[in-house]
């Protein structure tokens, strides 16, 4: 929608944007930034519904946008965010119609205005929101346009605000946004390009950009360190698998601090094995890597926005689960770093092989403080959870907090469900320790939540959370165009932000 946005204080913007509240005037502060406003205010379509826009001509601006905040009720520093990213991106929508380079936006007179604690949000948190929405719709992925498409000539926007805290919550939105824009074109990216050995190599050069160390584990030594569900689940491929780390330091780390470990599913294609998809159930399944892409931007945004004080490894576990007279088979029992057997029953049900090694690695290797994993794991939690909220499971209060509150502060929103011994019992195997996939659909994305749990070690605190369903969008909607959403970029970033 845009080249790109940034905030920039250069010349006179052309665009003034203001907000307004549903049923309210324009208050003052808001009023006196152009003479044009109050006309403008009295418009029909100036009625302040979340999104709606009134505009027209400006007096010190080229032209004015009057974007509506909805109602003052509820308009707190949980919802505002998510209302405010609603109403930026309605009018960076329109910002990208009438091919504006510059804008002004002014939010902070609404959130000021009124009594009580109704409207009030931090300018920092609404600034933050703000970039947040505009960096978004910033993405677009022509990466992959041929001769046959006419190319498209996008502005540069940039944008400010006479509100210096604001301004600076401008600037960190912007970042976080980059990160999940990273993800984006991860997840976009066809199978045929990217590959396990494709998404190390972009791990790579986003390591050496933002200061990361990147460490590649393939080959032998997958094998020496007993990888079994990355060297079984990839093996038919021949795309051949690997774990990719990424580790970020601070300047100064107090001895003895344990990370905090993001991993992420990374399957770069599902064909379901030979526990074959059907009635095309193979369409879109490039996006079964967007946990890994989550956990790839969230480390984007650690090292260039967050910076925490405490380390922090990010682990993808990339493989392509394919078809061949290599690949591992339903009845096959693999025996994992940690001891437990597992007996394949549905190949179909392969990142949670991987994602297995991963948890292993994170508790023998890394030693953490605590585990975060996201993964498209199971269609049940979309079932169960439609694309409003993510599946959670986390038994550790600090932990779930930490979780829930950075999914409000993102809009990444993510819901609890349970954990209890009686899921384990359903995973239970008759040769083996436990299957990868129970005989009965029912309780489906919890029993990924209880296979997971036999390869995290008990005193450390871990939190799944299960993205199929959030990690794409069909339609044009908020700051989002149809495709991919680069869930748990900012959620896992804020997230450590806020266990730090």
């Amino acid at each position: 929608m845009f080249q790109s946005v940034r905030v920039s204080a250069r010349g006179n913007a052309q665009v003034l944007v203001v907000g307004q509240f549903k049923g309210e005037k324009l208050d003052r502060t808001s009023a006196r930034q152009d003479a044009a406003l109050k006309a403008i205010a009295a418009r029909p379509e100036a009625t302040g519904d979340l999104g709606a826009i009134a505009e027209g001509e400006g007096d010190a601006f080229e032209r004015v946008l009057i974007v509506g905040l909805g109602d003052r009720d509820g308009f707190n520093a949980d919802a505002g965010p998510g209302r405010l990213r609603t109403a930026a991106a309605s009018a960076g929508r329109r910002l990208a119609a009438i091919k504006a380079t510059s804008a002004q936006f002014e939010f902070t007179g609404p959130m000021n205005a009124g009594k009580g604690k109704a409207g009030k949000v931090d300018p920092a948190l609404g600034g933050k929101a703000v970039g947040e929405a505009l960096g978004l719709l910033s993405w677009t992925y022509d990466d992959l346009r041929g001769s046959a498409t006419p190319k498209k000539t996008r502005q540069k926007l940039g944008i400010r605000s006479n509100d210096a805290a604001f301004t600076k919550g401008l600037r960190r939105g912007l970042g976080l946004a980059e990160g999940s824009n990273h993800a984006r074109r991860l997840s976009q990216t066809p199978p045929n390009i990217a590959t396990p050995d494709w998404m190390a190599s972009q791990a790579k050069a986003m390591a050496r950009k933002a200061g990361l160390k990147c460490t590649v584990i393939k080959g032998q030594r997958l094998v020496d360190e007993r990888m079994e569900g990355l060297i079984n689940v990839g093996k038919a491929s021949e795309n051949k698998p690997c774990l990719i780390r990424l580790e970020y330091k601070p300047a100064r780390v107090k001895r003895g601090a344990r990370p905090i470990v993001l991993l992420g599913k990374t399957m770069t294609y599902d064909s379901g094995g030979l526990s074959i998809k059907v009635n095309n159930g193979m369409k879109g399944m490039k996006r079964d890597k967007d946990g890994g892409c989550g956990v790839f931007g969230a480390m984007y945004n650690i090292a260039t926005v967050i910076k925490p004080s405490v380390p922090v490894v990010g682990l993808m576990v990339a493989a392509e689960n394919s078809i061949s007279d290599e690949a591992y088979r339903p009845d096959d029992v693999l025996t994992f770093r940690n001891g437990v057997t597992v007996e394949v029953t549905n190949t179909d049900a392969e990142g949670r092989l991987v994602l297995a090694d991963g948890l292993c690695w994170a508790c023998d290797k890394e030693k953490p403080r605590a585990i975060i994993d996201m993964a498209t794991l199971t269609g049940g939690v979309v079932i169960a959870l439609g694309s409003g909220f993510a599946g959670l499971w986390c038994d550790d209060d600090e932990l779930r907090r930490a979780v829930k509150h950075a999914g409000e502060a993102t809009g990444e929103r993510v819901w609890r469900l349970p954990h209890d011994a009686v899921y384990n019992e359903m995973m239970k195997s008759p040769i083996a320790d436990i299957v990868n996939s129970a005989p009965v659909r029912e309780a489906h994305p919890i029993q990924g939540a209880a296979f997971l749990s036999y390869f995290v070690d008990k005193d450390i605190p871990w939190a799944h959370i299960d993205i199929a369903g959030v990690n794409e969008t069909t339609s044009d909607k908020g700051p989002f165009i149809a495709g991919p959403t680069g869930f748990g970029a900012r959620l896992a970033a804020e997230a450590v932000e806020r266990l730090a």
